[in-house]
């Protein structure tokens, strides 16, 4: 059927889809991102992994970007980047 919508597309929790403001510290200042709870979800998991914090993760990545890239940005492609090279 070619109308009909996919289970892997049906399944998807589409409220983890409205964005959410953070207020984080990184290097002692408040930084306000919006991020959706699936990049939250993703990055709480590796900083878990890594035995850090939510701020902690935020923070290794705010210091990786480039200048010019936003970093809800850096925070949404590094989140991608892990489920990319994840077994899923």
């Amino acid at each position: 059927m070619k109308n009909e919508t996919p289970a892997s597309i049906a399944s998807i929790d589409w409220l983890k889809a409205r964005p959410r403001k953070l207020s984080v510290r990184i290097d002692g200042h408040a930084t306000s991102i919006s991020l959706e709870q699936a990049y939250i979800d993703i990055l709480l998991q590796e900083a878990e992994k890594r035995e850090l914090s939510f701020a902690g993760i935020v923070t290794l990545i705010d210091e990786a970007r480039p200048a010019e890239i936003n970093l809800s940005a850096a925070l949404r492609l590094f989140a991608l980047k892990l489920v990319q090279n994840s077994d899923i």
